[in-house]
């Protein structure tokens, strides 16, 4: 009877997250409350989520109690690894076969066994995997989306344990039901990569990793924000999950600027940057007919972010920005500004700085700190300042895994 119980228990649980995973819109922000909602379940320490990306498994997301605090930035979600989907590994055994394997000490698995366990993070890091459940993540089409990794269970002391055998029979109810979701997040970041290959065919400046970098960094400016802050942590996932994915479309409105203003090489007159201004306007315009808290902040943002603290800025106070007489006014400052445009200001202007264009090389990341902080208190909040250079070591991890594309 008692067995029971816990049982129903955990099966409602997975049904309020499923619910609550119907309400995300990023995929980052999804495979953060698969995860949580999955070592929660079964105790585990740690794990990892690795998606298919053609014939190979991306690694996605990462969680450990042991290595990193929840509450805080963390860069190893940053990683740019991806392994062949083979029986060779524990991940690429479970995707091939799709059944979940459980092992109880990584270390001692047997000579006999296709796969083995892969010491180097381990080595690297001073952590000891024993205990591990490993799952596929597949579609209601039965199509393989993922593999969920979680290591090393905790009983009450916190002494490290097997995985019980009931988390091979109600976990994957879990990870097949957040398949939905995943593809969902996933689908979502491509529309609006697509939507900024538009905009990059006006302006070169305007690519997938240069939009990418902007997003992380102001999802993770504004983690480090809001907990320092003391938000409340759901407050922060949701929060985390809309800007992530509004901050891509910051200058969606290039796409209603002339090329002859846009590409010019030479300095724009007073007339042209007249012009140039009105990309807020016009990206804001876009999300008019509002559907969502992700329109929302995605029409502050594109309208916003070239406001500054102390004044200023563009586009200013527009008392109709539908009419289409609208011209820029008087200047927004501090905390007129919507926090997810001040946060976007710093991201996109160090992104620019440490970017290279046909104009200039790329900055080192200490010059542009240099600038940040700076031009704290002027052109930036210098709260949203302070927040950024404490995660410089994630900003790092950002950049190393949105890297442009080589050309030539």
């Amino acid at each position: 009877m008692n067995d029971d119980f816990c049982t129903d228990g955990k099966v409602r649980s997975i049904l309020k997250t499923t619910d609550e995973l119907n309400r995300l819109n990023d995929v980052d922000t999804i495979l953060d409350k698969i995860l949580m909602e999955a070592r929660a379940l079964s105790g585990a320490d740690a794990g990892s989520i690795f998606l298919v990306k053609g014939d190979r498994l991306q690694f996605s997301y990462v969680q450990n109690d042991t290595l990193f605090q929840t509450d805080e930035s963390n860069a190893a979600i940053y990683t740019d690894y991806s392994l062949p989907m083979t029986e060779e590994s524990i991940v690429g055994y479970a995707a091939l076969t799709g059944e979940a394997m459980t092992i109880d000490d990584a270390y001692e698995i047997e000579a006999t066994k296709p796969y083995s366990f892969n010491k180097f993070f381990d080595e690297k890091s001073g952590y000891r995997t024993t205990s591990m459940l490993t799952l596929p993540i597949k579609s209601h089409e039965n199509r393989l989306v993922g593999v969920l990794q979680l290591i090393n269970a905790r009983n009450e002391q916190g002494r490290t344990v097997p995985f019980s055998p009931e988390c091979s029979t109600y976990l994957p109810l879990l990870a097949n039901n957040a398949s939905v979701a995943i593809q969902r997040g996933l689908i979502n970041r491509e529309l609006i990569l697509r939507m900024m290959q538009m905009a990059e065919l006006r302006d070169p400046t305007e690519t997938g990793a240069h939009v990418q970098r902007v997003g992380a960094y102001c999802a993770e400016i504004y983690h480090r924000l809001a907990t320092k802050r003391g938000v409340n942590y759901k407050k922060i996932k949701r929060y985390r999950d809309r800007i992530r994915l509004a901050a891509m479309l910051h200058d969606v409105g290039k796409v209603g600027i002339a090329d002859s203003i846009l590409k010019k090489p030479d300095k724009l007159t007073s007339e042209e940057f007249s012009v140039i201004k009105m990309h807020t306007v016009m990206g804001a315009r876009l999300f008019q007919n509002q559907t969502s808290d992700l329109d929302h902040m995605s029409m502050e943002i594109a309208l916003r972010h070239h406001e500054k603290w102390a004044g200023n800025g563009y586009p200013g106070d527009i008392p109709d920005i539908w009419a289409e007489d609208a011209q820029p006014g008087a200047p927004l400052s501090g905390k007129e500004i919507p926090l997810s445009a001040r946060i976007c200001a710093v991201a996109d202007v160090f992104d620019a700085l440490t970017s290279h264009r046909s104009y200039k090389d790329a900055w080192p990341n200490e010059k542009a700190y240099m600038i940040l902080q700076d031009d704290a208190g002027t052109h930036f909040d210098p709260e949203v300042v302070e927040a950024f250079m404490d995660i410089t070591d994630v900003i790092k991890a950002i950049q190393g895994k949105y890297q442009e594309e080589a050309h030539g």
